[in-house]
Order: structure tokens, then C-alpha cells, then sequence
């Protein structure tokens, strides 16, 4: 018999991250034929090119689909998912998948959603029935959602929320968020490992840093992320690793503040555009604290026993394990929720801190799903009404 043909998109550096356990049960697996789709700032030079650490991991991409445009405006975002909508059209023609693998709520699995609708193509989606307010994932989310015809949520909540908005209870699957799998199956760096590979020197104490844009905020992001700095300069004594943003509207305001930061601190700030999975589940591993907006400081730090400190409105909705402190985007709350984060008595209540986003057992799960399940008739949707 003809072997399944599961294809994945992949966008960028940290949601590849989340898939690359998925990538390899499927390419395992002797009833499915993996494809793979790069996109997005995977693509770009200034994003890091980071498709070839896909290549690099051993992985044929089978499709690339340029949609980035230089500017990071909502203009220039719209236009993005408009060109992607466009190449996964043909792209998604060539290979002619049976599933189409997508996760999360970023733009560019927005544009292949539509695409694969369109295609007539099953979409299997990750991490939906979430809530972000802060940001037009938000909205994104939702929409492939009910574009949708498989779906894998990473905690009982969101299961619910995926059946409240109408999707049959019997495709819906809730195994948990597959980031976790990566905490279990990596052999995480040692500091002299760690330090030898960012070609930079750990502090007594280390803050690992990522905030990207809160795309819904009627404020420039340069000064949040001015707030930011401010509050990290409370702490001279501490080292700090930022990771840049993604590929969102007004990114490249904040790049240009990190960067600018790292330049008058070189002893004690590091900036990289892209970690990695290993070397950043490696830095969360080994830093004291978890600073800015990224779902990381949701899902992964909480799993790993580190405090997170969650600055603003960008992942307001999500469900949090008490080890993470959420603080306005304000300097003097910022430091107040660090200095909280390093307190003895805080410390003292990460072990018993418990994680809400499964086993980090997640990908294996999906991966039978998408090769067992009946995918005749699926294309049909009926919506389920809540009794």
C-alpha cells in the first residue's frame, strides 16, 4: 500500500524546534513519508537562514516557500501572508500531501491553512484552543482552528475550547505540547559545553531573555522594550542572554534595542539571533531566571523547574504553573518580579511547581494519529453544538 504522505510546515527557528520529535517519528515511521515545507524567516539571512540547521539535523526539505517581505509593517505582514498563501498554493500542488502538519497561530500557517483549505488538503493543527489577548496570534489561532479537521492541544482546557467552538469531540486529541518532548529526549549542554558554544561566560547569576512584539498594543515596542533593559540593569551583576524575535510586525525595533544593549555590555549581554532547541532548552537549564513574553516561559521553563518572569498582556489567557510571575511592562515591576523570581522562598516552590502541558510523551501520540485515522469523509465538517 501507498504510504501516507504527512507533510509539515515549518516557519522559524523555535516552532522547528517544537516539531523536530514529530519530524522524526513520522520519518520513522514505516507506514508515513514525511515532507517538509521551510518558510518564512527559516528563509532569511537576517532570521539566521536557519533552514539549514534543518538540513543539518539530517531532514530533506522537500518544498521552500519565500513570502518574507523587508518590512516588518502590518502592511508589509499582510502582504507576507498573501505571497504565502500563493507559493504553498503550489507547493502543496506538487507534493500533494494527505495531511498537512501545522502549528500554532503565526501568520505563516495562516497563509498555508488557507492554501490546504482551497486544496481540499486535511489540516492537522497543534497548540490551538489557547489564548493569547496581547496578540494577533489570537486571532490566527482560532481561524485555523476552524480550518482545521485534526486537532492536538497541549492541555484539557484547550481541548474544550477546540469542542466549544464547534469541532467534533472525536477530533480532538489532547496529548499535551510536544516542546516538553525535547526537555525529555535532549542531552541538554553542561556550562563549559554551553559557554564554549555561545563564545561567552556565564554570570554568578543568568537571565535568559526573549520578548517579541505585543502586536496588539497601541504602544511602540521600543519602549516596552526600553522598560525591559531598564529592569535588567537593576541586576549589574547578573548575565543575560537574549534571543531575538520572530519575523512579527515592528521586530526589528526591538533587534535594534537588544543589539544596542549587548554592544555597551559585552561582558555581560549576549544576543543571538537564533539558539536552537539544544543550546536554548540547554541556557534555560542553567540560568537562575526566564525573562520576557515567550510561550517558553509558559510551557518549557515550568517543566524544567525555573521561575519565569511573564512581562505584559502577550500571553495573558494561557494557563500558568505557579512558578510563573506575571508583571507589568513597567521597569520598577519588572525588577520587583526578578528580585521575586530569585527569592529563597520563590525558589523553594518551583519543585513542587506542577507543570500543566503533559509528559513530553506528545509527539510519538501524534504521530500515530495521523497514521491510524480514517481520513475518509474528513474534509466534510459538521459543527458540533454544545448540548
Amino acid at each position: 500500500m501507498r504510504k501516507r504522505r504527512v507533510c509539515i510546515v515549518t516557519g522559524s527557528r523555535a516552532e522547528y524546534g517544537l516539531l523536530y520529535y514529530l519530524m522524526k517519528e513520522v520519518e520513522a515511521d514505516p507506514g508515513l513519508d514525511l515532507q517538509i515545507i521551510a518558510t518564512a524567516s527559516h528563509l532569511s539571512p537576517e532570521f539566521g537562514l536557519t533552514y539549514r540547521v534543518i538540513e543539518e539535523d539530517g531532514f530533506a526539505i522537500d518544498e521552500k516557500v519565500e513570502m518574507l517581505l523587508s518590512s516588518d509593517t502590518p502592511v508589509g505582514i499582510a502582504k507576507s501572508i498573501g505571497l504565502g498563501t500563493i507559493g504553498f498554493a503550489d507547493a502543496l500542488a506538487r507534493l500533494s500531501p494527505d495531511v498537512l502538519v501545522l502549528l500554532g497561530d503565526r501568520y505563516e500557517m495562516l497563509a498555508a491553512a488557507q492554501a490546504a483549505m482551497t486544496s481540499r488538503i486535511p489540516v492537522a493543527h497543534i497548540h490551538g484552543g489557547e489564548t493569547t489577548e496581547g496578540a494577533i496570534d489570537e486571532y490566527i489561532r482560532h481561524a485555523i482552528t476552524k480550518m482545521s479537521h485534526l486537532h492536538f492541544t497541549a492541555a484539557e482546557p484547550y481541548k474544550r475550547r477546540v469542542i466549544q467552538m464547534g469541532e467534533a469531540p472525536e477530533r480532538v486529541f489532547n496529548f499535551g505540547a510536544p516542546g516538553l518532548d525535547n526537555i525529555k529526549r535532549l542531552k541538554l549542554l553542561s556550562r563549559p559545553e554551553l559557554e564554549e558554544a555561545l563564545a561567552w561566560r556565564l554570570g554568578k547569576v543568568n537571565f535568559l531573555v526573549t520578548y517579541h512584539p505585543v502586536t496588539l498594543s497601541a504602544e511602540t515596542p521600543a519602549i516596552a522594550m526600553r522598560e525591559l533593559i531598564s529592569a535588567l540593569g537593576r541586576f549589574p551583576e547578573a548575565g543575560v542572554i537574549f534571543t531575538k524575535p520572530n519575523a512579527d510586525t515592528a521586530s526589528r525595533v526591538i533587534a535594534r534595542e537588544i543589539d544596542a544593549y549587548a554592544a555597551a555590555n559585552p561582558e555581560r549581554v549576549k544576543a543571538i539571533t537564533s539558539l536552537g532547541q539544544l543550546k536554548y532548552l540547554s541556557a534555560m537549564s542553567l540560568v537562575d531566571c526566564v525573562v520576557g513574553n515567550s510561550s517558553s516561559g509558559i510551557i518549557e521553563a515550568p517543566a524544567m523547574k525555573r521561575p519565569a518572569v511573564n512581562v505584559g498582556d502577550r500571553q495573558k489567557g494561557r494557563i500558568r504553573a505557579a512558578s510563573v510571575i506575571d508583571c507589568a511592562e513597567t521597569s520598577d515591576a519588572i525588577a520587583a518580579a526578578i528580585k521575586k523570581a530569585l527569592s529563597p522562598e520563590f525558589k523553594k516552590t518551583l519543585e513542587a511547581s506542577i507543570p500543566p502541558y503533559g509528559d513530553g510523551l506528545t509527539s510519538g501520540r501524534i504521530k500515530d494519529v495521523l497514521r491510524d485515522v480514517d481520513l475518509g469523509g474528513i474534509l466534510t465538517k459538521k459543527f458540533h453544538d454544545i448540548a
